[in-house]
């Protein structure tokens, strides 16, 4: 074993214990979804399907998404950890120190990802596929949308406030838990080979979006989430990365809205494709100092004892 605090668990059967953990987390966060509307909107399981989408019932759906993404995310990592090692928190990356230059390179990184993703999203529509598969992806983006309308219904700063909490930041940090300091974090230590653990963890993280047209968007966000988890090993910096991208569409569309103009042409937002090349030059610059100013708070707040067990597995 190459962590310190670890109950004699493989990484290989860790892996195993997270994927069971995940398929159960999903089904339970659906079964939970039930009470949760029934007790919020006073309607019954059998017209959920058909009232989910009604602005009436935006509160509810709110509710329903932080229950299932807590389930489905947050804790099968947290249990996965709590499992396999005496120090669960340490283990997912929570207690790793950052300084604040780290923090704002990580803002100004997920910035530059930002624009390299809406011209990532430019190339994958631009991408050819039969018209048989392009109707049902279109089918897929517009329940997707009109499930993000429904979320994101702003109308008030309250509104906003609690848009804020419950859509940018604690998905953040439930997503971030399972495939930063979960999937990835393990692939890492089982095959020691940190880019292919990256890369495997990134395309998962966007395929379960669901989302064609925004495949190579979010496997680009996905990719730079996890190298600032890999660079500085504190899952709080991926948290506040990822929390940084949601806050950012959530107030464009709390100021679309504002503004009477509808929610969809903030959330279809494209950049020409040469624009993904001054995106990638910024994020190749940035994460220069990133990853030297993480390997100074690395050596600094790593005892000797964890950092010589660490350089088993990390590169």
């Amino acid at each position: 074993m190459y962590d310190a605090h670890s109950k004699g668990v493989s990484y290989a059967n860790a892996l195993l214990i997270l994927t069971g953990l995940w398929i159960a987390g999903f089904i339970a966060g659906g079964v939970l979804s039930i009470p949760v509307w029934i007790m919020m909107t006073g309607k019954s399981a059998l017209q959920m399907p058909e009232e989910l989408l009604k602005p009436e019932h935006v509160n509810a759906v709110r509710v329903i998404q932080v229950v299932s993404t807590a389930v489905t995310f947050f804790l099968p990592a947290f249990f996965t950890a709590l499992i396999i090692n005496r120090r669960p928190a340490k283990f997912l990356g929570f207690s790793m120190r950052f300084s604040y230059r780290q923090l704002f390179l990580a803002l100004g990184i997920m910035f530059g990802a930002a624009v390299a993703a809406a011209a990532l999203a430019t190339l994958n529509e631009a991408i050819p596929v039969p018209q048989r598969a392009a109707d049902y992806f279109r089918k897929l983006e517009e329940n997707y949308s009109a499930q993000v309308e429904v979320i994101t219904n702003i109308r008030t700063f309250s509104d906003y406030v609690i848009s804020i909490v419950m859509i940018a930041l604690l998905p953040a940090l439930f997503e971030e838990t399972f495939f930063r300091g979960g999937m990835q974090n393990l692939l890492t230590r089982y095959s020691h080979k940190p880019w292919m653990a990256i890369l495997i963890t990134s395309f998962i993280f966007s395929a379960i979006h669901l989302s064609y047209y925004g495949f190579l968007a979010r496997l680009c966000l996905g990719i730079v989430l996890g190298l600032i988890y890999y660079y500085s090993r504190s899952l709080w910096l991926s948290v506040a990365a990822h929390f940084f991208n949601n806050a950012i569409a959530v107030t464009q569309m709390y100021v679309f809205i504002r503004q009477g103009k509808p929610v969809r042409e903030a959330m279809n937002e494209t950049y020409p494709v040469w624009w993904g090349i001054i995106g990638a030059a910024v994020l190749y610059a940035l994460f220069i100092l990133f990853k030297k100013y993480s390997a100074q708070a690395v050596q600094k707040y790593t005892p000797p004892e964890d950092r010589a067990l660490e350089e088993k597995w990390i590169a």
